[in-house]
């Protein structure tokens, strides 16, 4: 069953829903591209016992609201994240960021002035270049896809997400993944989402990760084929004093993949940070 983000964050016309839990220091995850924060709710439940944890899903994923005349690109989402941790109070947490949630974390830190005090960067959207010949299909065509039968649809959705997973899906996983994108609302998001991902948004701050000066942790599935592990290595050359952890048998989807390896590195990391 799916944590209901019960609080909301109301910023230009959306609806951004979020959750806290737990006492301690502060951690906040982000997710990425289609996911939503489900994605990181069993390590923010296991992590509750030690810190105060946040969810939330940026507009247009999740339980965030999904207007078709909000923008959700990522210079939206950096400008938002950053707003939202003013508006939580939150002035340096730690950030664990994944996918898209990369791009969205580092630019509100590069550009939005957001503190944090480590960043854990797993399989990130980070460096060019980025974006499948999918991505580049739906831009061209995103009225005609939001427009095929509800059933084709999910066949399209369910086939895409497969594809992010090295040792495949259970049913679970990939009902949670699938369900936001259901619905007239839902379909049409999940083509606007990925029509306005856009490179430059990262190609605008590639060149200031060597002044990000906080504790870094690159986390890569060795078998990404999203985002392939040579990104992980260029990203941990680029950010000083970065370290790189690789996890075998892991594609995108390094939280489901090996959930174990990836909770044991979260916690170590973070305890290190005390």
């Amino acid at each position: 069953m799916a944590l209901v983000l019960g609080e909301t964050f109301s910023w230009g016309g959306r609806a951004v829903r979020w959750e806290r839990m737990g006492s301690g220091p502060d951690v906040v995850f982000c997710h990425g591209t289609p996911w939503s924060s489900q994605l990181w709710r069993p390590y923010a439940e296991a992590l509750a016992t030690r810190y105060t944890v946040y969810l939330w899903d940026m507009p247009g994923y999740g339980q965030s609201s999904k207007h078709a005349d909000h923008p959700v690109s990522l210079d939206v989402q950096g400008e938002l994240f950053a707003d939202l941790l003013d508006h939580w109070g939150v002035r340096a947490p730690h950030v664990v960021a994944h996918d898209y949630g990369g791009a969205v974390a580092l630019r509100a830190h590069l550009l939005h002035q957001a503190a944090f005090a480590s960043l854990a960067l797993v399989d990130v959207v980070a460096l060019a270049p980025w974006g499948s010949d999918f991505f580049r299909l739906v831009r061209e065509h995103a009225d005609v896809f939001s427009a095929v039968p509800p059933s084709i649809h999910e066949g399209v959705v369910r086939s895409y997400i497969a594809g992010a997973s090295h040792v495949g899906l259970t049913s679970s996983a990939m009902e949670m993944l699938v369900s936001p994108w259901r619905g007239a609302e839902g379909q049409a998001a999940f083509y606007r989402q990925i029509a306005q991902a856009d490179q430059r948004y990262t190609d605008e701050i590639e060149p200031r990760y060597s002044e990000v000066d906080i504790p870094v942790l690159v986390v890569w599935g060795q078998q990404d084929t999203w985002i392939p592990v040579d990104r992980a290595h260029r990203l941990g050359a680029i950010i000083p004093g970065a370290r790189t952890h690789l996890v075998e048998d892991a594609g995108h989807l390094i939280q489901l993949d090996q959930p174990t390896a990836m909770a044991t590195c979260l916690s170590q990391w973070l305890g290190e940070q005390a």
